[in-house]
């Protein structure tokens, strides 16, 4: 029998669950995404992601269902991140979460192809709305040369992660390339509590 596949364990570099900052350069990554903007505490927010977790499982779940996609493999689903960042001509300083802009995404493995993209729309299609079936995508991203650094807690303490995040940018003689940012959920903010919470954030840098 097949091992399965654990991203926590064989994408270290890409996931790394540990205090200190890294930076790394990130290999293309194939995700389904959704794009969106407002209040992430808002229930539009709450039913996109319930509709990319809807798709992750109904391919890994596809052979129970007697689906066998080709090279699929046994695998843990990867977690919940989201690209975030606010209107070019945003300039107050506190934050408006109304005005956020979006992507959230959950990446698949290599075997997932349009053509078993397009499979598990239909699959998912009774669990999710068809508004939000329509505006699913497969995407490959490519990130380049990234800084993260994990966060504990609440999301609202992320700012003080920033700061260390940029401090180690500083010493290494790093800078960030643009405001946005992406957080990879490596607890489910929807059953974690707050003070547990796991969280990695990621910024794109270059050299100074």
């Amino acid at each position: 029998m097949t091992e399965k596949y654990e991203w926590r364990t064989a994408e270290k570099e890409i996931y790394p669950n540990k205090k200190a900052a890294t930076i790394v350069t990130l290999p293309p990554q194939t995700f389904i995404t959704l794009s969106g903007t407002g209040n992430p505490n808002d229930s539009d927010f709450g039913n996109r992601v319930a509709a990319l977790y809807a798709i992750s499982y109904a391919i890994k779940m596809a052979p129970k269902k007697g689906i066998q996609f080709p090279n699929a493999f046994d695998y843990t689903v990867y977690p919940l991140e989201g690209f975030w960042t606010l209107p070019k001509d945003y300039h107050q300083e506190q934050l408006d979460k109304n005005q956020l802009i979006y992507q959230i995404m959950i990446k698949q493995p290599d075997f997932v192809t349009p053509a078993v993209f397009a499979q598990a729309l239909e699959l998912a299609a009774g669990k999710i709305t068809p508004q939000l079936l329509n505006q699913l995508s497969l995407e490959t991203k490519k990130e380049g040369t990234v800084a993260m650094i994990r966060h504990v807690g609440a999301f609202a303490n992320e700012p003080v992660t920033f700061a260390q995040l940029a401090d180690f940018l500083e010493q290494q003689g790093y800078h960030r390339t643009s405001k946005a940012h992406k957080e990879i959920y490596l607890s489910d903010f929807r059953r974690v509590a707050e003070e547990k919470r796991k969280t990695i954030l990621r910024v794109t840098v270059a050299k100074n």
